[in-house]
């Protein structure tokens, strides 16, 4: 089993081996220029991460990074076809847009939400951006940085909630750790704004030793607050999962014992179904039970993990959908040439599980894949180098 993991970690811990050096940089490690590197990423690296959501009219807005900015646009027919893309920061600027750091957006009523992560110079750092649209996506105010700390450090990894009410932003901050060598970690952070953006209340901490680059993923409750899960670090350097209403202290929400003195670049996946339950989906490579795993959480009970996926191919970053009783699980393989999106299906609240099925598949370069709901139906929303941006319509 530890053979079969070896690849997979091997391409997670690369990914992210400058992250694994945020928090050791006393350690001993080759002569690297981290400075350089990071730039490099930021200027060169694929810009495949996407944002897409359904506004309540059935249309479809996709917010995609081209160089230096950020550029939204939408369509009328569920993704065939976009409208001409409009840019959202007018001044260029370094952005995160690879995997697990990607933009965010939302549409309520003609208010357009954007959500980044202004990447900066210094290796690691970065500030929390939205800019917003009054218009319906015709054209979008100034942005502005959400978070309150401004030192060039780690403000990274954001993720977005947004309704008629307000909007909150969560990320991944190590405010707390700058200049404290015994700082494990970093932290969660969030923000929110009830005026469309226009001002946000004070930054608050979540919870201390997050780990430090594995995206957030974050929910509404069915009273609206907001849900975050994350990967927390446990005891000495135990990475596994917590989860919090922004309002109440964490729970522990996976028991996996993943000792890894390193960021994995794995986040987990949150959805909340109309009776409360947390359904949660995420990866771990503790070598007890390695791979892909699905929970669900209803007050105190909640399911043992099921492992799902093909650990051989490398099965990982997974998303997760409920409505009604019907939950649907996705995530990537790869079988050698291809990319592959999988899924599956369960019709009983996530008790029992339909077999595997390949949603879509694409030689090259791939981002993970999206769930998005509109339309009166689930959709997978999956960008390639090969094949370009796809929607597929996911029947149960």
């Amino acid at each position: 089993m530890v053979r079969r993991l070896l690849p997979l970690l091997a391409g997670l811990l690369l990914g992210g081996a400058a992250a694994a050096h945020d928090h050791h940089a006393g350690a001993a490690a080759p002569k690297v220029d981290y400075a350089k590197v990071w730039l490099e990423k930021q200027q060169n690296a694929p810009r495949l991460a996407v944002a897409a959501r359904f506004d309540d009219a059935g249309r479809l807005w996709l917010a995609r990074v081209v160089g230096q900015q950020v550029f939204v646009s939408h369509s009328d027919d569920a993704g065939r076809s976009f409208g001409e893309a409009v840019a959202v920061n007018r001044e260029p600027e370094l952005i995160s847009a690879d995997g697990e750091a990607r933009p965010q957006i939302a549409a309520i009523g003609q208010r357009i939400y954007v959500s980044w992560t202004q990447a900066l110079p210094q290796p690691f750092a970065g500030h929390i951006r939205l800019a917003v649209s009054e218009d319906g996506g015709k054209t979008f105010g100034e942005p502005v940085t959400v978070n309150d700390d401004t030192r060039p450090i780690t403000h990274r990894f954001n993720a977005m909630l947004a309704d008629a009410r307000g909007i909150t932003l969560a990320w991944i901050d190590k405010r707390d750790g700058a200049g404290n060598p015994d700082y494990t970690g970093a932290a969660i952070y969030t923000a929110r704004s009830t005026d469309g953006g226009r001002s946000f209340a004070t930054n608050r901490k979540l919870a201390d030793h997050s780990c430090e680059c594995c995206r957030i993923a974050i929910a509404a409750d069915t009273d609206g607050t907001p849900v975050a899960l994350w990967r927390q670090i446990f005891g000495q350097n135990t990475r596994d999962f917590a989860l919090a209403r922004l309002d109440e202290p964490l729970r522990r929400a996976s028991e996996d014992g993943w000792e890894i003195d390193a960021c994995p670049h794995h986040g987990g996946a949150l959805a909340i179904g109309r009776d409360g339950a947390r359904h949660l989906a995420w990866f771990t490579g503790a070598e007890r039970s390695p791979g892909l795993h699905y929970r669900r959480i209803a007050g105190d009970t909640q399911t043992p993990p099921l492992r799902f996926g093909n650990l051989d191919a490398q099965a990982g970053h997974p998303q997760v959908a409920v409505h009604g009783r019907h939950v649907t699980l996705v995530w990537r393989e790869y079988d050698g040439r291809h990319n592959l999106i999988r899924a599956m299906h369960s019709r009983d609240n996530g008790n029992r599980w339909s077999a595997p099925s390949t949603l879509a598949r694409s030689a090259g370069a791939a981002d993970d894949p999206l769930l998005v709901t509109g339309r009166q139906a689930l959709w997978l929303v999956w960008n390639t180098t090969a094949d370009g941006l796809r929607t597929v319509k996911i029947k149960p």
